[in-house]
Formats: C-alpha cells, sequence, structure tokens
C-alpha cells in the first residue's frame, strides 16, 4: 500500500519577517547559502511549490524540503545554522576580537602612520593569513583614509537648510546658481610622449613633468539646468568676483539670481557686500564654514579635473584655459542638473 504524499508547509511572512528576507536577497554582503534559504522562503510565501521553486533555483528537492521546513518550525531563527556543524575554527574569539581591537588603534612608532597585514601579524605573534581573515570580515582597512573637516559653525543648520531648500524649491522667476573659483590648476607638460591605450595595457604618462604655469577658473553653476558659465581670472580678489558678478546679472536680465557661495574673502569682502547690497536682484546664500560640499559647483569641479586636468598635457598656461573652456562649452550641450538626494531626514550618527 502506496503511503500518502506529504504536503508541504504553507508559509505565511509577517511585514517583519518579509522585510528582513529581503533584504537579505539584495544586500551585497549576504552570503550566497543566505540568500537561497531566504529566496527558498520568499518564493514558498508566493505559493509555489517546492518542485516550482527546485527548477527555478537549481537546487535539489532536499534543499527545499529542508530550509522551507525549518522557516515554518523555528520563523528567521530556523535559517541560521545550528551549532556542532561545519569546520571548527582553529582561533578563538579571544583572539580574533585582540586583533580587530589593535587594528583599530594607533600602532607604535616603529610600526609607522597605520598598520599592515604583515606588521599586525609580527606584533601579535600570529599568523598573516589569520589577520587577513579577520579584517576583511570586521572591514576593517589600516591602508585606508579619508579627509574630513568638522564645520564648527552656530549656525550651520539654518544655513545649510538655506541652501538644501533652494535645491528643493527654487524660488518663481529666480535663478539659482552655484558659484566658486578653481584656483591653481596646473598645466603641466610630460617630459616623454603619452604612450597610448592598447589591447592589455593602460594608457602611460611620464613620471617627470615640466611645470608651465597655472590658471584659475571662476564659475556659475545653473543648479537646475546643469548649465555652466566659467571665465579665467587673474586674480582671486573682490574686484573680480564683481565683474563676474556683472555679468550675471547681464545673463540673466529679468530675473532674481540667488548665488550660493563659500566664506571666502573674495565673497564675504566689505567692498563686495557694498556692491551687492546695490543689486536687489543678486541675493547671496553663504554656506556653513567648512561645508563647502554642500555647493554643488564642487561636483562640477570634480568632472573638470577628471576628465581635463588630471590627465591633461597642457604646453601652456594658454593651452589648458583653452582646454577648459573648450569642455565647458561641450558639457553644456547636454548638460543635466545633478540629482540631489537629501531627504530632510536626520543624518544618520
Amino acid at each position: 500500500m502506496l503511503g500518502m504524499a506529504r504536503t508541504a508547509p504553507s508559509i505565511t511572512l509577517a511585514s517583519e519577517e518579509r522585510k528582513a528576507l529581503e533584504g537579505m536577497v539584495r544586500a551585497s554582503t549576504t552570503a550566497q547559502r543566505d540568500v537561497l534559504r531566504a529566496r527558498i522562503v520568499l518564493m514558498a510565501a508566493e505559493g509555489q511549490r517546492n518542485d516550482q521553486i527546485q527548477a527555478s533555483l537549481g537546487v535539489s528537492k532536499p534543499v527545499v524540503v529542508k530550509w522551507r521546513g525549518r522557516f515554518a518550525r523555528s520563523g528567521l531563527e530556523g535559517l541560521a545554522d545550528q551549532g556542532g556543524r561545519g569546520r571548527k575554527r582553529q582561533h578563538d574569539a579571544v583572539i580574533r576580537h585582540r586583533i580587530a581591537a589593535t587594528a583599530c588603534r594607533t600602532p607604535p612608532e616603529s610600526v609607522g602612520s597605520h598598520w599592515s597585514v604583515r606588521s599586525l601579524a609580527k606584533h601579535l605573534e600570529v599568523s598573516a593569513a589569520l589577520v587577513q581573515d579577520v579584517l576583511a570580515a570586521e572591514s576593517i582597512q589600516p591602508h585606508r583614509v579619508r579627509y574630513w573637516k568638522h564645520s564648527d559653525d552656530p549656525e550651520f543648520e539654518p544655513k545649510m537648510l538655506s541652501v538644501v531648500g533652494l535645491y528643493l524649491n527654487p524660488p518663481e522667476n529666480g535663478v539659482v546658481l552655484s558659484v566658486d573659483e578653481k584656483t591653481s590648476i596646473q598645466a603641466l607638460d610630460r617630459t616623454q610622449p603619452r604612450l597610448p591605450l592598447k589591447p592589455h595595457q593602460v594608457e602611460r604618462l611620464s613620471h617627470e613633468y615640466k611645470r608651465n604655469g597655472t590658471a584659475s577658473l571662476l564659475a556659475a553653476l545653473e543648479v537646475h539646468s546643469g548649465k555652466v558659465r566659467g571665465q579665467p581670472i587673474e586674480h582671486n580678489d573682490s574686484d573680480t568676483f564683481i565683474r563676474f558678478l556683472r555679468r550675471l546679472l547681464r545673463d540673466y536680465p529679468h530675473q532674481d539670481l540667488y548665488l550660493i557661495v563659500d566664506n571666502g574673502s573674495s565673497h564675504r569682502s566689505k567692498k563686495t557686500r557694498a556692491w551687492v547690497e546695490k543689486h536687489p536682484r543678486l541675493h547671496m546664500v553663504f554656506t556653513p564654514t567648512h561645508a563647502s560640499w554642500l555647493n554643488q559647483i564642487e561636483i562640477f569641479f570634480g568632472i573638470l579635473t577628471r576628465k581635463v586636468v588630471r590627465r591633461g598635457i597642457f604646453k601652456s598656461r594658454q593651452e589648458l584655459v583653452h582646454r577648459l573652456l573648450t569642455f565647458i562649452d561641450s558639457y553644456n550641450s547636454d548638460a543635466r542638473p545633478f540629482q540631489w538626494t537629501y531627504s530632510g531626514d536626520p543624518l544618520a550618527t
């Protein structure tokens, strides 16, 4: 007599469980075995049969039966590996914690400015392979550094909200312009010819170079169109800045101009402020101190550096200026506004 076939347990997910499982599937750091288990449960919750899940995921039927059943009995906890299975760790938690904690401390002067895998292994008298394993598992990267500057502006929040408000809700009959100078752009000429890109070989530039002067650029980004107005300048002073403001007033004869600027001396000088007060169509909006990252023109300056300056070869300052202005003209032909993604929620701490 044939036995009755088993019925696969029905899976119904609470909203928290579905969110957790979908997060496991999306996250790039989730182990593939955990992604597979989450997919099995999600497909089961959609009402798919075990054979359908098996065919879709390319796994054996016992695998589907196992994890579907484990979730039905124990929920999310049922998807974790049970104790006593798999290869035992050769090094206990104390040693691994010691490696991670030491890597996050300043090394002794004899080591240098930062730890390496080998110096940390030597210091703790453990293997380099173990150090590498712990650093990778904890996403600790002693070889990397980022520079930052804290803004101690007591009016940081109202100033920041003023800038963000202009980005998200521009005034009627107003143009929002992000303005700043990019100074001391070096016109470098290489001492050897450029070796061009080839299959299996990157472009190569000589390490040695010749300086042919520097150039400076004063530019305004029209925030909501993405177009840029650039002007080479000889001096970064109030007179130069005021001449640029005159140009902007001519270029926008019928609109109020809201200029987002940093706290540079040419922007805040008495001479500049007195001149701006005589022109009611101009509205200066200052970023908080040490927060020029709020000014979108810095994004364009980054693009300009990558596309023109960093790998450029310039025989003269004049050639550098010509290349900068040519790039701006080309950029404007297909300009798009930068996508501002700030939602207004407090930043995570």
